[in-house]
């Protein structure tokens, strides 16, 4: 589990499209893949498997590197 506050220059919600700038995000979950560019991070997942969903249905994040301001691991 990780904690990562990030500029999110993607997702552009309830902004002035006078003046669009990246937004300061913090989101938490499991860190499933980082590499030298890019983390990984599912925050929403299933318990168990169901019937009605595809196979490992997760909500997820990819983030890139040098947009994150503080990343660090929780307990």
């Amino acid at each position: 589990m990780v904690y990562v506050k990030y500029l999110d220059h993607a997702l552009y919600r309830n902004m002035a499209p006078s003046n669009p700038r990246p937004v300061v995000r913090e989101t938490v979950g499991w860190l499933i893949h980082e590499d030298n560019e890019v983390i990984w991070i599912v925050w929403d997942r299933n318990v168990a498997p169901s019937k009605h969903e595809k196979n490992d249905p997760y909500s997820s994040l990819v983030i890139v590197k040098s947009c994150i301001l503080e990343m660090r691991r929780l307990s």
